[in-house]
């Protein structure tokens, strides 16, 4: 295959996780697209496996070598700027990298510590180097000293539990609602599982303070803590927001229906940091593998100049692990809304761990034949939701009011 011009097209993607390595694999499809990925570690972090690396039971990294293209150049630093009317990148410690398409695949981070004293005095645990620091902590803390998760998502919840079958005095904050994705079939099934490890849960309640040696409740309660890991809410990487481009009110890029950037066709956002047509899928592994996929495609049919396709496809389950012998396999309809049915159990963790390693397997297979990744769910409903919330901004606007920023 070759373009019109003759020359190598440039395509540089920022983020090496799941969505911006499977595409930087699938751009390989054209001999005449030159790939580079750029990401501030030299390795893979398996975000899914982060509250293992906090128990000790997985390390939570892949090396690149094992998941990239061959053609696919890794560029081992952080883009600090994304000067788009100039094509470049602005990186922290090497010269600026032009290019002629970009996919924007950052991620996401922990959400702002904004209750008073949790910046000071707890451990988010949305990134590598973040889970490493709470192991450290733990390390240093006695086996029977009083721990506090603060949170009750899937992360929350799976560190919780990863923690109380290792014999520590673990107490999950829940907020509102344990696991609010789960109906409440699965969520008894998930409670019962994490009072049997010894958790003790509060429900009903947020934390609203936290001190050294506490954490501060909302309904005037205060629970003991030498270390208080936070899990509660995750927010998109703020590059888009710091270079001048549109985003959403968690900082995803505003993107059309193709994850084409609404201010620039040469940028194509995806995974986390998308939010195309205004409504983001989860954040999650399972929900950037097709991202990622499409993300390339739209770059390779405009290199082609052709017309990108838009983005259809949906997510259907979700799964967490209760420690290392019993989790939930969650079902849900194709527009990620759970449905009762769920697998518990040794089962259950059975197919967390599938799903835990479906997604390595993916990106290789994608390395290895580019192009041949598929992903089958297709959400029927999202050309609704898409018009629901296009009418929701406008009555927005008619209004005057400004539109609120959703939780992460």
């Amino acid at each position: 295959m070759g373009n019109v011009t003759g020359r190598r097209t440039e395509v540089v993607v920022i983020g090496g996780g799941y969505a911006g390595v499977l595409a930087a694999n699938r751009l390989t499809r054209r001999d005449d697209v030159a790939v580079t990925l750029v990401n501030a570690r030299d390795r893979f972090v398996e975000r899914v496996r982060l509250h293992q690396l906090v128990g000790g039971s997985d390390d939570a990294v892949v090396d690149f070598g094992d998941l990239l293209a061959k053609r696919v150049r890794l560029v081992v630093d952080t883009v600090t700027e994304i000067d788009a009317p100039r094509r470049r990148l602005v990186l922290e410690k090497g010269e600026p990298l032009a290019y002629d398409y970009l996919v924007y695949a950052v991620g996401s981070t922990s959400g702002p510590l904004e209750v008073p004293g949790a910046a000071e005095h707890a451990l988010p645990l949305a990134t590598l180097e973040e889970a490493e620091r709470v192991r450290a902590a733990l390390r240093s803390t006695p086996v029977d000293a009083p721990l506090v998760v603060v949170g009750s998502g899937p992360l929350g919840v799976e560190t919780a539990a990863e923690l109380a079958e290792l014999g520590r005095r673990v107490t999950l904050v829940c907020g509102r609602v344990l696991s609010p994705y789960s109906p409440e079939s699965a969520r008894r099934t998930i409670r019962r599982r994490l009072e049997s490890l010894g958790v003790q849960l509060l429900e009903g309640t947020t934390a609203v303070r936290v001190t050294r040696a506490s954490v501060e409740l909302a309904d005037g309660r205060s629970t003991p803590s030498a270390v208080t890991i936070w899990t509660a809410g995750f927010a998109a990487a703020d590059l888009a927001r710091r270079s001048g481009l549109s985003t959403d009110a968690d900082g995803r890029l505003l993107a059309d229906e193709t994850l084409t950037s609404i201010d620039d066709d040469c940028i194509v956002a995806t995974g986390d940091a998308v939010s195309p047509q205004g409504v983001p899928l989860r954040m999650s592994c399972q929900a950037a593998l097709p991202l990622g996929s499409h993300a390339a495609d739209t770059v390779l049919q405009r290199i082609a100049g052709g017309t990108p396709a838009g983005f259809d496809r949906g997510i259907a389950a979700m799964c967490v692990s209760l420690g290392r012998r019993f989790g939930v396999f969650q079902f849900a309809r194709f527009d990620d809304t759970a449905i009762r049915l769920h697998v518990p159990g040794r089962l259950g963790a059975l197919l967390k761990e599938e799903a835990c390693k479906s997604p390595i397997s993916q990106i290789r297979a994608e390395a290895r034949r580019p192009g041949t990744h598929r992903w089958p769910v297709k959400d029927g409903r999202r050309a609704e939701r898409v018009r629901a919330a296009a009418d929701g901004r406008g009555r927005l606007r008619e209004s005057g009011e400004r539109p609120a920023a959703s939780a992460a």
